[in-house]
C-alpha cells in the first residue's frame, strides 16, 4: 500500500465531503485520516485527506479520475505522496539556534525534508552545515550588491529545485520582487508575538513593558514585512525577577519550536491559504513519529 494525502479548497456547498470519499472507495482508496473545515466568512470550504491506496494506484492515475468532480465543484486540488521529502533552502544569519534545531530534526527524520542547501551572509555556520554533507553558500547582501546577491540566491533555489525556503534568522529583508516570485514558499521565524513589539530589540521593548509572556511567530513571507498569513504562534511565561538576556534565551527555544512545527504544517500540506489568514489541520497521526535516534 501507499499513503497519500488528497488537499482540497473550493466554495462552500453540499455534497463535497460525500463525493470525495465515494471517488476514493470507487479507486481502492481507504481513508486513514480526515480534517475540514468550512468558513462561513469567505464562503470557502477546506479539506485534507490521508489515505491509503490498497490497489495500487499512482498519484498521476488518481489526479486524472479526480478532474471531473473538481470541475463540478471549482476545486482546488492536489493529490501528495506523503513518503516524498520537500526540497528546503535554509537561510541564516549570526543567530544559529533555529539551524541547529532544524538540522537535528532533518537528521534523526522528525521532519521530512531534503536540506538542499543553507545560504548565509556570514561565515559562521559553514562548519556545522558543510559536517552536515549540506552545501554551504556564503553570498555577502550590502546595500550596493543587494539586487546581485538575491539574484544568486534566486540562482542556487531554482538550479537545486527547493520548494520551500525557511528564514532561520535571517537577517535581511527580502525583496517584493523575491516575495512575489517565491509566494507562499518562503516561512520566516519571527522573534516575538506578532503583531506586538515589532522591529530590531523585541525583548528589550518586551522588558521595558514588564510583560509576563513572551512569543514567537511563524509567518510565510510577504511584500509587506512581518504581516503575512501566520502560521504557527507560542508563548512562555516570564516574571519581573527575569533580565532581557533570559528573555533572549527563553525566546530561542519558543523561535526553534515554532519554526519547526511551522515547517511540519507546510510539508505536510496541512496549511491553507484563506485570503489573509491561514487554515492550518492538525498532524495526522504518526507524522511527528522520528525515524531514529540522535
Amino acid at each position: 500500500m501507499t499513503n497519500y494525502a488528497l488537499t482540497v479548497t473550493c466554495p462552500t456547498t453540499r455534497g463535497i465531503v460525500g463525493s470525495i470519499g465515494t471517488f476514493l472507495a470507487d479507486n481502492g482508496c481507504n481513508i486513514t485520516d480526515s480534517a475540514q473545515f468550512d468558513d462561513a466568512q469567505t464562503n470557502q470550504f477546506f479539506t485534507r485527506i490521508s489515505f491509503a491506496s490498497e490497489d495500487g494506484a499512482s498519484i498521476q492515475d488518481l489526479t486524472d479520475a479526480f478532474q471531473p468532480i473538481a470541475e463540478k465543484f471549482g476545486m482546488e486540488y492536489n493529490f501528495i505522496d506523503e513518503a516524498i521529502a520537500t526540497k528546503v533552502i535554509i537561510m541564516v544569519s549570526r543567530f544559529g539556534h533555529c539551524l541547529n534545531d532544524l538540522l537535528y530534526r532533518w537528521r534523526i527524520g522528525a521532519l521530512n525534508i531534503d536540506i538542499v542547501g543553507v545560504i548565509s551572509n556570514h561565515m559562521e555556520y559553514q562548519k556545522v552545515v558543510v559536517n552536515n554533507d549540506i552545501p554551504f553558500h556564503y553570498i555577502r547582501v550590502t546595500k550596493e550588491n543587494k539586487a546581485e546577491a538575491e539574484a544568486e540566491q534566486m540562482r542556487i533555489v531554482e538550479e537545486t529545485g527547493a520548494e520551500l525556503i525557511v528564514l532561520a534568522r535571517y537577517m535581511q529583508v527580502l525583496s517584493d520582487e523575491m516575495c512575489r516570485k517565491m509566494s507562499g514558499r518562503i516561512i520566516n521565524i519571527h522573534h516575538s508575538f506578532l503583531p506586538s513589539f515589532k522591529g530590531a530589540n523585541p525583548y528589550k521593548q518586551a522588558f521595558q513593558r514588564g510583560v509576563k509572556l513572551i512569543g514567537a511567530t511563524s509567518h510565510y513571507v510577504t511584500a509587506d514585512l512581518d504581516e503575512g498569513p501566520i502560521i504557527e504562534q507560542d508563548i512562555i511565561r516570564v516574571t519581573h525577577a527575569q533580565s532581557p538576556e533570559d528573555y533572549v534565551s527563553l525566546g530561542r527555544d519558543v523561535e526553534s519550536q515554532v519554526l519547526a512545527r511551522a515547517i511540519h504544517a507546510h510539508i505536510n500540506k496541512r496549511v491553507f491559504m484563506n485570503e489573509d489568514k491561514t487554515v492550518v489541520f492538525p498532524a495526522s497521526p504518526g507524522s511527528f513519529a522520528s525515524q531514529r535516534m540522535g
